[in-house]
């Protein structure tokens, strides 16, 4: 008879790597799930930020400025996701090799955990604002995955030890002819019978099958337990950041009304072309370019604003002084200065909030503080040119946004929006200290990475209208978009198609000189392709240049064009 033993060792063999190395994969993915999902609550509840944002905000922060312009370039709004998502990526694919290899070296995967803990402390170090309460929700994630750790490697040992008791005849083969316990003929059955049950699922078991059995059922048991726990966990801590504190605070947030409201907008204001966007840019739709990749969320009970630094007066103020203040309405487009030529980083809407300027004058701002140097609740900051403040313009501490309070992404509870300058020198979301400072002393975060320190906007318009690359009707046809140019307003736009003569467009009417003026134009095509191109020009009579330069450091110059069909 032929040795039926060898033969089911060999196949317990082929067999076994295969369970191994779908343990060992189980075993670093369940753990790390497990350690993000409690660092994740722990995380919701401390309010702070966790694992994965932390390391993302230190990768922006310690990142070269030009890969930092160049990726806001590319991806836009899609930078933050993309970030995490390479963050999570590489957790998912290191996961099952350090799994792997903790199954026969358990230190490996404590050393795992480790390095996890150690990655975070330093993205904390290098956000020193998040304190010490992140290093505590990394302290439990980590504490957690090593529990969940221990108990998966003691059940995959079990695991292992009964699958090796398949491998292993419990007595040798007696001679041929014999029977009985131990005999070839009852070695012969047990072997086929693991060979049934290991390709076939039969339920023809030896003694050692059945106890491979409720030890992978352990293991599997074990391994629900800790993907349970991890997304209960990291489900409760979402939860808990968008249904609680500054989320919570804001749907029970109603705004007092503006001592003087401003007049109604002009009936023309908004010229209601189809595909052309609406003078006032919905709240879902404005625009969001920011280095935080997790919105901050500060309740507005907790919230203060610290006015210091070369002042006579240094200030501190709670939310409920803000709404105890004279409140103004402001209609201002924003900008953003890594718009690109014919770009959608731009949106105007009408703000409400304090005047900027009467809370400067109240601290008493020294006269050589040419700075106004301003912190977001996560660290990031913005220096804007203290006359640009104080010039008459409307500049606000802005808290609201469209008649509601501002959205979470748009700053809640307060934010700063000075018109007539990018964004990146004037628009702190999450605003909560601002220090008078001198340029000479102290430089903010886009100038420590080379970019402009005074940035005012630059005479720009955008094609709407039709898109680029449409097909649309030979003959008469509709050109339309926007142009701004704050605090000197617009006064004109013209067109061309294939470089020929400009025609004057028609303009909307518009309520002041700080928001964005939407036009309108009737060009007659022939059939075929054509270029189609705009320029502005503004108040003070300049007019848009065509010398395309690229947006950093200080804006982007260049007539928008678009290349369409007629037919």
């Amino acid at each position: 008879m032929p040795d039926v033993r060898h033969d089911d060792f060999g196949t317990a063999r082929r067999h076994a790597p295969t369970w191994s190395g779908v343990q060992g994969a189980l075993v670093g993915l369940l753990v790390t799930a497990l350690a993000l999902g409690v660092a994740e609550l722990a995380a919701a509840l401390w309010q702070v930020p966790g694992p994965v944002v932390l390391v993302g905000d230190a990768v922006v922060d310690l990142s070269p400025a030009t890969l930092t312009a160049w990726s806001m370039d590319q991806l836009g709004e899609y930078q933050k996701p993309v970030l995490l998502s390479g963050i999570l990526g590489m957790l998912a694919l290191s996961a099952p090799v350090l799994g792997a290899a903790a199954l026969n070296r358990p230190w490996v995967g404590y050393v795992g955990l480790l390095g996890f803990a150690v990655v975070g402390a330093i993205a904390v170090l290098v956000q020193p604002a998040h304190g010490p309460t992140a290093l505590a929700a990394l302290a439990s994630g980590t504490g957690a995955g090593a529990v969940g750790l221990g108990v998966l490697l003691h059940q995959a040992r079990r695991t292992r030890a009964a699958g090796e008791s398949l491998a292993v005849s419990p007595s040798p083969s007696p001679g041929p002819g014999q029977a009985g316990p131990g005999s070839g003929t009852s070695d012969a059955s047990d072997s086929l019978g693991r060979r049934v049950e290991e390709e076939t699922g039969a339920a023809a078991e030896p003694a050692g099958a059945c106890a491979a059995v409720p030890a992978r059922r352990g293991f599997l048991i074990a391994g629900a337990g800790v993907l349970g726990t991890a997304v209960t966990t990291a489900g409760i801590g979402r939860w808990l950041a968008g249904a609680t504190g500054a989320a919570a605070a804001r749907e029970q947030l109603r705004l007092p009304a503006p001592q003087q409201p401003l007049p109604p907008l002009p009936g023309s204001a908004d010229l209601d072309i189809p595909g052309l966007a609406p003078f006032r840019t919905p709240n879902t739709d404005f625009y969001r370019i920011d280095t935080a990749l997790r919105v901050p969320r500060v309740p507005p009970q907790q919230w203060v604003l610290r006015v210091h630094g070369m002042v006579d007066r240094p200030l501190q103020l709670s939310f409920d002084d803000i709404l105890r203040r004279d409140l103004t309405e402001a209609d201002t487009t924003l900008t953003c200065v890594s718009n690109e030529i014919n770009g959608d980083l731009v949106g105007n809407t009408r703000w409400l909030g304090v005047d900027l300027a009467e809370i400067l004058r109240e601290a008493g701002v020294a006269a050589s503080a040419d700075q106004i140097l301003s912190t977001s609740t996560d660290g990031w900051t913005c220096g804007t040119p203290t006359e640009v403040v104080l010039d008459g313009r409307n500049a606000l501490l802005a808290i609201g946004m469209a008649g509601e309070p501002l959205p979470l992404r748009h700053g809640f509870p307060a934010r700063m929006v000075v018109p007539g300058i990018y964004g990146f020198v004037g628009a702190t979301k999450w605003v909560t200290d601002i220090k008078l400072t001198r340029f000479a002393d102290e430089q903010a975060y886009w100038a420590q990475r080379g970019w402009a320190v005074r940035a005012p906007i630059k005479t720009m318009c955008r094609i709407d209208v039709p898109g680029a690359f449409a097909e649309v009707p030979a003959g008469e046809t509709i050109v339309a978009g926007v142009a701004w140019a704050q605090r000197r307003g617009i006064d004109g736009v013209e067109v061309r198609v294939d470089g020929g003569a400009w025609r004057q467009a028609e303009l909307a009417e518009v309520p002041g000189v700080d928001t964005w003026r939407q036009w309108v134009a009737e060009l007659p095509l022939d059939p075929g392709g054509h270029t189609i191109e705009a320029r502005a020009t503004d108040g003070a009579g300049d007019t848009q240049t065509g010398d395309r330069t690229d947006p950093i450091p200080d804006g982007a110059t260049g007539w928008p064009s678009i290349r369409i069909t007629a037919s």
